[in-house]
């Protein structure tokens, strides 16, 4: 049994690094975190301590290393207005002259000189044997939009904060340009026509959202289009991606670039019969097979890259505009070079390579512009796609994911961001009795704040240059995220809190600069707090029926707010189809997921769920009765979505055809084809379904009613 004040010792240590000792699972019941878990993640944080009998010295010590900063690293000025800042000295310097220096992200600097003396106290304490009094700072001006360094010097002891003056609310669109309106979702890889390699590209997409706007859509929605490992270190998955910062060349139409018309070699292998024969293969197939289609895209892309290098025309002198103009594309380049040479993971290269420090000679050069060149072009063909003619607000909807791959650029490049020997994922809850984990490690969250978020502006900016619409994967994450120490389940982990403040400020500061909607994925285990600071700031949140289904037939469905992106389902749950015949209980019973008694409950819910929507649809006037058919269930909770004050009706293409094949399976491998799976038509063919086209059309008769079902 663990001595009780050491225990004691040990928790108070967890909350001062924001690490909780129990939380509540989807049921309500308390649950306590176990000892060994808390050394763990407490000792990733770095804290010092090996075991508990070090808990007390590494409390004493967290409380000095938190007095003694005088500054916060990061300070939120809603709206310009910064009411006050805390000011932490010891008690020696309490009166002395404060020297401050405002750099405003314009270039602009201001200058104040403040007496401590005449700072108002609001608070003295001891801490470890050392005086300190806390003093409210007022900054006398308003402050622009952006993002401001603030330095003061105490006693010729410098200080600093990043000051992010934000607006209060993420941006929205106008009605009369971005209300209600409607859009559908296909992951990209999964959308092909006659002229594509056996995968979606850039063009696919182009040609999609030209059809959907055709039919009165503001919206195109698809799966993270991120860098993803299609070589030794193969992993598809569009939320395990390389980087956040940059684009997949998987997706490059090779056609459209320009360097094919100069460049003969490449214009030979496009040509060849040999080509043409290994893309009827690929067209043929039911999966996308990544690895064979992007070799055949490299050998192409390799000849493009090298007629584009060694002609100094416009189009290089382009290339080279873009790299000056984001340099740390140089930086990736040479990374993804260097994981060709060593053809394996980071962890494993030599010392000074493992921490970032590549030379010359540990890459191809000729490797490192082809990383260089097919970035500018996935930029290029995106840009082409974001210039469409959607409105503000709309258009193009992408996906940021809430983690990248542990043996990726982003967790190379910055090492002290993300936190060694832990993994995010989630507690066990009704579908993974398990608990789950997704393999990624997290933020730390102090090194984000050290950092001042560079990284995580920069991501948000990669994303919003292109996206009308950017859905937040997990918004939950700003909050507080579920932790599991590596070596142990799922079960034994538990959440570390965040600065959710401090997320929201350069959100909505990145959506207003770019004119772009926010969307937060708030599904699954909601903390309490998370919805209110959705509405508080201004982003969308998500309104799913298979989540909102009450087996009450009164009220089967609540009402659709005004502020949700509202849709069926989502990628990562059951198609319509599948979910009304219960194919998805049969899957958790095939992975043992459920028992047969549970499976049996599951099942009877399920018709409670299906008899209480078609009378609740019935009795509304959508559905007509005597059909339990899923197209007719189907047609009428889209019809009473698209009648709704919902900003955004989103819906799966391939719910339409009555689709029963998910595109992912939470938590499963082989044999699911997870990420693979090509939609059952093309879009030549699927543009001309009736049971596609028809359903669009009447969603756009009903969204563009002046009134609407509320």
């Amino acid at each position: 049994m663990m001595p009780p004040n050491l225990t004691h010792s040990l928790h108070q240590l967890a909350r001062l690094y924001g690490v909780q000792t129990a939380y509540y699972d989807m049921a309500q019941r308390r649950q306590q975190v176990s000892v060994e878990a808390l050394l763990a993640l407490l000792k990733a944080l770095g804290a010092p301590l090996e075991n508990l009998q070090d808990a007390p010295d590494a409390v004493r010590e967290r409380r000095q290393s938190l007095w003694q900063p005088p500054l916060e690293p990061v300070t939120v000025a809603w709206d310009g207005q910064l009411l006050s800042m805390k000011l932490r000295l010891p008690w020696p310097l309490a009166d002395s002259r404060l020297l401050a220096h405002l750099a405003l992200e314009n270039g602009s600097v201001q200058r104040w000189l403040w007496h401590g003396a005449d700072l108002p106290v609001t608070q003295a304490r001891d801490i470890e044997g050392v005086k300190y009094v806390v003093k409210r700072l007022t900054l006398p001006v308003s402050l622009p939009l952006g993002y401001h360094h603030l330095s003061l010097e105490v006693a010729g002891q410098p200080m600093e904060s990043l000051i992010i003056a934000a607006p209060s609310r993420a941006f929205v669109p106008p009605d009369e340009s971005g209300g209600r309106t409607w859009g559908i979702l296909l992951p990209l890889y999964a959308l092909y026509t006659q002229k594509s390699w056996g995968g979606g590209d850039f063009s696919d997409l182009g040609a999609l959202l030209s059809w959907i706007e055709e039919l009165g859509g503001g919206v195109v929605g698809t799966l993270p289009l991120l860098p993803t490992f299609l070589d030794e270190l193969y992993d598809p998955s569009p939320y395990s991606p390389i980087s956040r910062l940059f684009w997949n060349e998987f997706y490059l139409d090779v056609t459209q670039i320009e360097e094919m018309q100069e460049c003969p070699a490449a214009y030979a292998i496009l040509a060849s019969s040999s080509l043409n024969a290994e893309l009827g293969e690929l067209r043929s197939l039911p999966l996308v097979d990544y690895r064979h289609q992007m070799a055949l895209k490299r050998r192409i892309l390799q000849e493009l890259s090298r007629c584009c290098f060694a002609d100094a025309y416009d189009r290089l002198q382009g290339l080279r505009q873009f790299v000056q103009a984001n340099p740390a594309v140089e930086d990736y380049a040479r990374f993804r070079a260097t994981c060709e040479r060593w053809r394996t993971s980071w962890r494993l290269w030599p010392q000074p390579l493992r921490d970032g420090v590549l030379s010359d000679g540990d890459y191809d050069e000729e490797a490192k512009r082809y990383h260089l060149y097919v970035q500018w072009l996935t930029h290029q063909q995106l840009e082409a796609l974001s210039q469409k003619g959607f409105v503000e607000g709309s258009g193009l909807y992408l996906d940021l994911p809430l983690g990248v791959h542990p043996d990726g650029y982003d967790v190379w490049r910055n090492q002290e961001l993300f936190v060694e020997g832990v993994s995010v994922g989630a507690p066990p809850d009704t579908f993974f009795t398990r608990g789950q984990d997704w393999g990624f490690p997290p933020f730390h969250p102090e090194g984000l704040r050290q950092q001042g978020y560079q990284y995580y502006i920069a991501y948000l900016r990669h994303h919003l240059e292109y996206a009308g619409i950017l859905r937040i994967d997990h918004v939950m994450g700003f909050h507080r995220l579920f932790w599991i120490p590596q070596g142990m389940e799922a079960s034994q982990g538990t959440y570390v809190r965040y600065r959710p403040e401090e997320f929201y400020a350069i959100l909505t500061l990145e959506s207003h600069r770019n004119k772009a909607m926010i969307v937060g994925e708030d599904l699954g285990t909601v903390p309490p707090q998370v919805r209110p600071a959705m509405a508080r700031y201004g982003l969308h949140g998500m309104y799913v029926v298979q989540y909102e289904l009450s087996p009450d037939p009164q009220a089967a469905l609540r009402p659709v707010p005004a502020d949700v992106m509202a849709g069926l389902n989502t990628h990562d749950m059951p198609t319509f189809a599948a979910f009304w015949q219960g194919q998805d209980i049969e899957d958790r019973l095939n992975m043992d997921l459920l028992n047969a008694s549970d499976a049996q409950a599951e099942r009877m819910h399920r018709d409670n769920l299906k008899q209480a929507l078609a009378a609740f649809l019935q009795r509304e006037g959508w559905y007509a009765e005597g059909s339990f058919e899923p197209g007719a269930v189907l047609k009428a909770i889209l019809a009473f979505l698209s009648a709704s004050s919902a900003r955004v009706v989103l819906v799966n293409l391939e719910d339409l055809w009555l689709e029963t094949q998910p595109q992912n399976v939470p938590g499963t491998q082989e044999p699911y084809p997870n990420w693979r799976r090509k939609a059952r038509y093309g879009l030549e063919a699927f543009s001309q379904l009736p049971q596609v086209v028809d359903v669009l059309k009447e969603m756009d008769r009903i969204r563009k009613q002046k009134e609407y079902y509320r």
